[in-house]
């Protein structure tokens, strides 16, 4: 069971997390009318990070501005949301990798399908990074449901009421003795897994799914392509066919609960686990342990206080 620190951040101020109640007549529990983010808090010795920080912000921000949600934006610009960060970390203990869930959640008691001019609140909470796919080797299972088209339910927006379409894969994927599911889009092309990007290997190139093939445009998403670009490795973003991804020589998972994930089988189709993979996850994995002067230094914000 994922533990999570027992301090939490809601309606502006530090309360028990079993005290951070929704009404049942909010709307973030009526409709899943909420908005989120999750960011992974980085503990070396004494300092205490959070990776690319801004953009996480930048994302929340955006996924209200694309449901409708316009009064989160007047009420908390990015210097407030590091100062509720810190008071949240401060009011906890941490002394390893955890990851932060903020969401922001319509709370008027007004039953109705609508977004605009109404109240929000904004929760914090910290729990254990433990990955949501196995990092050594997933099986996927292609998913008897497919990805909610951007033109239905905006796929760039990190909307809770979203994940029910994650939720209904996933189980169906574990169900049949897999650990995640591939989604794919309206037109059978290969989209990401439950909740996390995906990327190939053929012939050297690392090939993802372009940012219209209804995929959330992850965060750890744009880091993999920066990564790979910095090695010198060709990158392209285009439609991928599911045939493609049986016989890909490399296949890996990528997202901030997922890490970096090697993929081992797909519809009961072996893949390789490369060097290509693994080159990338090296980088990565220096990233999180401080030893990559580059991207800590770009992109870590500092939260000790």
């Amino acid at each position: 069971m994922t533990k999570i620190h027992p301090q939490a951040y809601f309606n502006n101020k530090i309360i028990p997390i079993e005290s951070a109640n929704l009404s049942i007549a909010s709307s973030a529990v009526l409709y899943g009318l909420s908005v989120y983010t999750v960011f992974p808090i980085i503990v070396i010795e004494n300092q205490i990070s959070a990776f690319r920080l801004n953009d996480h912000y930048t994302r929340l921000i955006n996924s209200a501005k694309i449901i409708g949600i316009d009064t989160f934006e007047k009420d908390w610009n990015f210097e407030k949301f590091i100062t509720a960060i810190k008071e949240l970390i401060n009011a906890n203990t941490l002394n390893e990798l955890s990851f932060i869930r903020v969401t922001v959640h319509v709370t008027d008691l007004v039953p109705g399908t609508r977004s605009r001019g109404l109240a929000t609140t904004l929760s914090m909470f910290i729990y254990e990074a433990n990955p949501i796919i196995p990092q050594n080797g997933a099986r996927l299972k292609t998913s008897v449901w497919r990805r909610v088209p951007d033109s239905s339910i905006p796929s760039r927006a990190k909307v809770n009421g979203a994940y029910v379409n994650s939720v209904l894969g996933k189980q169906d994927a574990i169900d049949s003795g897999y650990d995640d599911c591939l989604f794919l889009d309206m037109e059978g092309h290969v989209c990401e897994l439950s909740a996390a990007n995906i990327f190939m290997v053929r012939d050297g190139v690392l090939i993802t799914p372009s940012q219209s093939s209804d995929i959330l445009e992850g965060i750890n998403r744009k880091t993999v392509i920066e990564i790979a670009k910095s090695l010198h490795i060709p990158v392209v973003e285009r439609e991928i066919d599911l045939t493609e991804i049986y016989i890909a020589d490399e296949l890996f998972a990528c997202g901030t609960s997922a890490f970096i994930a090697s993929i081992i089988e797909v519809d009961k189709r072996k893949i390789g686990n490369g060097p290509i993979t693994q080159k990338i996850k090296e980088v990565y994995t220096e990233i999180f342990e401080g030893k990559n002067e580059e991207y800590n230094g770009r992109f870590m914000t500092n939260l000790k206080s």
